[in-house]
């Protein structure tokens, strides 16, 4: 099952369509196509950098992120019937893509390729990324009965396999 039938199973891209004032079927459309650029950041700041000074591997300011925010509470926070507090996902996106000029980016790229609004795309790029954060912070602590980061880049690993082997 891809990432993307996960989060409309869970009822996260409902939620977000409700919350942003627009059909599910944009918002499916929007995070189909924002969801590669997601999963993709967090590949890099797997892989990335991480030397021997970071046991995690190149995940510690992603997992500092994810679990400093709340971990599998993120995609509670996208479920509710409350706001989304975005401030979350906005620092999720700062460590998977280092500057808002790249949200920014992927929002035109987007938004060019779908014909979705630029600005609804931002609007939806942080609700989503903590949406997957939650969702992967929720699977790492299931498999491992932690939330530390390691299961956390076991499951981002296997999710970037599979996006590969496409």
């Amino acid at each position: 099952m891809s990432l993307a039938q996960i989060l409309q199973q869970s009822g996260a891209i409902e939620s977000m369509a409700k919350e942003l004032g627009i059909d599910e079927q944009t918002a499916k459309i929007g995070a189909g196509a924002l969801l590669p650029a997601i999963v993709a950041g967090m590949g890099r700041s797997a892989t990335g950098g991480g030397g021997s000074s970071d046991p995690l591997g190149g995940l510690g300011g992603l997992a500092g992120s994810i679990l400093g925010g709340g971990g599998g509470g993120l995609l509670e926070s996208v479920l509710a019937p409350k706001p989304t507090p975005v401030q979350q996902g906005n620092d999720i996106l700062g460590s998977i893509f280092g500057s808002k000029d790249v949200s920014r980016s992927v929002a035109g790229e987007v938004a060019s390729m779908t014909g979705i609004d630029e600005g609804l795309l931002k609007k939806m790029l942080p609700i989503l990324a903590m949406a997957v954060a939650g969702y992967l912070a929720k699977g790492g602590s299931q498999q491992s009965g932690s939330t530390g980061g390691s299961p956390l880049g076991g499951i981002l690993g296997s999710i970037i396999g599979g996006l590969a082997s496409r």
